[in-house]
């Protein structure tokens, strides 16, 4: 190479330098050569590629601040970055956006623009909407990791209360930490199941006993089945509210209010049942306790905490309100206007069952959604066609938004088992780096690794080396770029 001064760099001017605007420089990125001018670069000053201009009169130290290489005789300056996102990267200087190409990783490609100090603002919004998403993907494998090293860690400097109400915490939200906590819910299901059979099989006549009064009232067997169950919903709850780390935030949970709204009513009527008397009619008392008996199906929803399938449903259908509210506004429309028709055509016939458009509205419905009860039905000839007409297009407005809320669930269900394989991958590659090259058995044990990391330069290189591109910064206190010879997995 030659040195700063020789006749490799620039011819200058007589005022010792050059318009950068007539400069052409060469760049070659991953094998990659592109050549650009001065004045495209010079709209964007402050990016890597503009800074490449000014920077040959400052010799070869501002050179290689700003490169990897640079051969003089070409004026060539080499890169040993991603080729596939610097050609997304320079639309910038003619475009004024950037858009990142399908198949790039867009942390990667955020990386990638930070190198060549391109401003995230100049990405289009739909691929910074995909960038959102896997920021919002990385940190969910983060919060996965930190949860599964919480539940391995074991922090001598807590009290033995924190312990034990760790250790419940384990025991009934967390099934997959040991055979114990398996067995706990296992039974958990069965007594959701035996209570819901019960609730259903204590309306059958034949079962149900009649009191002094002439009353029937369920079987005490069945009575006796339902306290039970209560008892193992109540212990079950107080145990997971007392042993919360957040107790606030699990008293608000859907799934812990669905869960006080299945006891609540047992206590309730109880209390009424024996104080009730005393302050209002005996047949008031009865209707409460009725009322309240009904809100007893709420616990079948409890199935869902034991079922990754129903909250895989649950949030698709979060998902796809818009879906819905589209399918509701189909339906809304077609009931209004059938309806009405319905009414006008039929109104002609002395038999007519259309005596309003209101009470035309329940014909409609279970016209369109294609259920066809029978207790109100046209008579008129026009009334049948336009009966015919009202199936056919409920069948095409129920249809056309189902695809999408299947799209919605398949995404999501695929998306969170890709995430958990990615928070085990991640496990695995910190399993990996431990000193003694086995597996990690507590957070205590992760946290020295890490220290002796901070201390030992080599150590901390093997880390960087041996972690793959799913490694998350969120996890750790340095930032580790990574090159175009690393893969995206």
């Amino acid at each position: 190479y030659k040195m700063a001064g020789d006749s490799g760099f620039p011819d200058v001017d007589t005022d010792g330098s050059e318009k950068s605007e007539e400069i052409e420089i060469v760049v070659n990125v991953g094998g990659v050569r592109q050549v650009f001018y001065g004045d495209n670069l010079n709209q964007y000053p402050e990016t890597r590629l503009a800074e490449l201009v000014n920077c040959l009169s400052g010799g070869y130290d501002s050179i290689f601040s700003l490169c990897d290489d640079y051969d003089p005789g070409k004026r060539e300056f080499y890169f040993d970055r991603d080729p596939d996102a610097f050609k997304c990267i320079i639309d910038v200087y003619y475009f004024g956006e950037i858009h990142m190409k399908k198949g790039i990783c867009p942390i990667c490609f955020k990386n990638e623009m930070e190198f060549w100090k391109v401003d995230l603002k100049f990405l289009d919004d739909c691929c910074k909407a995909h960038l959102s998403e896997k920021k919002e993907e990385l940190e969910e494998i983060a919060r996965r990791v930190q949860l599964i090293l919480d539940d391995l860690g074991v922090d001598a400097s807590e009290s033995r209360w924190k312990r034990c109400q760790k250790c419940i915490w384990k025991f009934l939200e967390k099934p997959e930490s040991s055979y114990p906590a398996r067995v706990i819910a296992v039974l958990s299901f069965l007594f959701i199941l035996i209570s819901s059979v019960v609730m259903c099989v204590g309306t059958i006549p034949d079962l149900q006993v009649v009191d002094a009064e002439g009353n029937r009232m369920e079987h005490p067997t069945l009575d006796s089945i339902e306290t039970a169950c209560i008892g193992w919903f109540t212990m079950e709850y107080v145990l997971r509210l007392i042993s919360s780390p957040n107790k606030l935030h699990f008293a608000l949970s859907f799934m812990n209010i669905v869960d006080v709204l299945a006891i609540l009513p047992f206590y309730i009527s109880l209390t009424l049942t024996h104080l009730g008397a005393k302050l209002m009619e005996l047949s008031n008392v009865q209707q409460a306790v009725q009322a309240l008996r009904i809100m007893r199906i709420a616990r079948i929803f409890k199935l869902a905490r034991h079922s990754s399938g129903l909250q895989t449903l649950t949030y698709a259908l979060k998902r796809s309100f818009k879906e819905l509210g589209l399918l509701l506004m189909y339906l809304a429309v077609g009931i209004f206007v059938f309806s009405a028709l319905g009414y006008t055509m039929e109104q002609s016939h002395p038999e007519t069952l259309f005596k309003s458009i209101p009470q035309s509205f329940w014909w409609a419905i279970i016209t369109m959604t294609t259920v066809g009860y029978g207790d109100i039905y046209p008579k008129t000839t026009l009334g049948k066609l336009n009966a015919a007409i009202s199936f056919l297009c409920g069948v095409i407005a129920i249809a056309l938004p189902i695809h999408p809320i299947i799209n919605n669930f398949v995404r999501y269900y695929n998306k969170q088992r890709v995430l958990e394989t990615a928070a085990k991958h991640e496990l695995e590659l910190m399993e990996l780096n431990s000193a003694e090259g086995k597996a990690a058995g507590s957070r205590s044990e992760l946290e020295d690794l890490s220290r002796e990391g901070k201390d030992d330069p080599f150590y901390s290189s093997r880390i960087k080396v041996s972690h793959s591109d799913t490694f998350i910064h969120l996890l750790s206190e340095e930032k580790n770029y990574r090159t175009r010879l690393q893969s995206c997995k």
